[in-house]
């Protein structure tokens, strides 16, 4: 039976189409594809349409999520109600300062007196910087804890922090912090936090304000240990002189090494002056770089920086690589998680028909030489 020649030149039409098709693809969109993939970091991910971007959950990239002095942006800095509040927004960390009494007892603050920008004092009336008063005259080493409970810390409004909720506070013992932070977890079922607690310790003022330093992490490490908390905490400071003693000492615990961003030490100098490599870099957030974070992780450091309280720039910072953020402002890290989408980023391309890998690109062309091989073959079938 003879085949209408039409109907040969139409078969052959819709082959080369077919064909023109399969190898366009392969040879132009996949390798645009995989290119876009590979440069991303994201090498095993499928990639979605815009109508289905994944956005990045933080959780995945096990980011430590850390509330600075609880959470100073929204309630009274280092106190209770500042530590349950950041576990509501869900920290994986509490960050917090500690100072000591003349009666050797451990209480948050950030600094080893009462500050005139938080401090209601017994009276009722405010701290005035003057030259016949001085917030150092209230000096936290120089009291017993009798008597820092009449200062209040919650009442005053704070001009840089004006989210920042009002309400009654004082200087809490760690201990206290410790058991309320357990019952809070345990009350509502969410797991314990990590403690990031730094000794508040300056060569210039050993025994002015605050014990030398071994004192200090011997009587710091003794309501740790009494707290059984251990493995949980880490000791920060921007006093090397504090985790020497705690490595020697101590040599199990976590130690984070803070520098401030007024520091002109290289980060190798930073390091040979401490004598150890640390659990933990904890650099002020402008100097983090992207070979400072690779630099720690080739040394096993984490590197978490302080204070980020701008979504983009954690934005930024999670992309550099860090291993967590300090923030006064711990809502923050939701909003993130809503914001910040997968460093790849939007595509172009449906994952429903884009291959995982340049392998594909390879069987594409192959199959996009199908239609020519059913042709060149159609002759003989054709005349059967």
């Amino acid at each position: 039976m003879a085949v209408p020649v039409k109907w040969f030149v139409g078969l052959f039409l819709l082959l080369c189409f077919t064909d023109v098709i399969f190898i366009t693809r392969a040879a132009v969109v996949a390798p645009v594809r995989d290119s876009l993939t590979e440069s991303s970091g994201f090498s095993n991910c499928p990639i979605n349409t815009p109508k289905t971007v994944r956005r990045l959950n933080i959780n995945e990239l096990a980011i430590d999520k850390q509330g600075h002095r609880g959470c100073r942006g929204l309630m009274p800095e280092n106190t209770v109600i500042a530590m349950l509040k950041a576990l509501e927004l869900g920290v994986d960390t509490l960050e917090m300062d500690t100072v000591i009494t003349n009666d050797g007892q451990v209480i948050l603050s950030h600094e080893p007196f009462f500050s005139q920008d938080i401090t209601t004092k017994p009276d009722g009336t405010f701290i005035n910087q003057t030259v016949i008063e001085d917030e150092h005259d209230y000096n936290i080493y120089r009291m017993n804890y009798s008597q820092v409970i009449h200062y209040d810390v919650g009442l005053k409004f704070h001009p840089r922090f004006q989210r920042q909720q009002k309400l009654p506070a004082v200087k809490p013992l760690l201990r206290h912090v410790f058991t309320s932070v357990k019952s809070y977890c345990q009350l509502h079922n969410v797991s314990q936090p990590f403690y990031n607690i730094e000794t508040k310790t300056n060569v210039k003022t050993d025994d002015a304000d605050h014990p030398i330093p071994s004192v200090f992490v011997d009587t710091l490490m003794s309501v740790i240990q009494r707290a059984e908390v251990e493995d949980r905490v880490i000791i920060q400071s921007f006093d090397f002189r504090t985790l020497q003693y705690l490595h020697e000492k101590y040599p199990t615990m976590k130690t984070a090494m803070l520098i401030d961003n007024d520091d002109e030490r290289t980060f190798q100098q930073q390091l040979k002056d401490l004598g150890f490599a640390p659990t933990i870099h904890s650099p002020h957030r402008v100097l983090v770089t992207r070979v400072m974070v690779e630099t720690c992780h080739g040394l096993g450091i984490k590197i978490i920086p302080w204070t980020v309280n701008d979504v983009a720039e954690m934005r930024q910072l999670i992309e550099l690589g860090v291993d967590g953020l300090i923030t006064d402002y711990p809502n923050l890290f939701s909003e993130l998680e809503n914001d910040v989408s997968t460093s790849v980023g939007t595509t172009i391309f449906d994952e429903s028909t884009s291959p995982a890998s340049g392998k594909a690109a390879k069987a594409e062309v192959l199959l996009g030489l199908f239609p020519m091989i059913i042709y060149l073959c159609s002759p003989f079938i054709l005349h059967k």
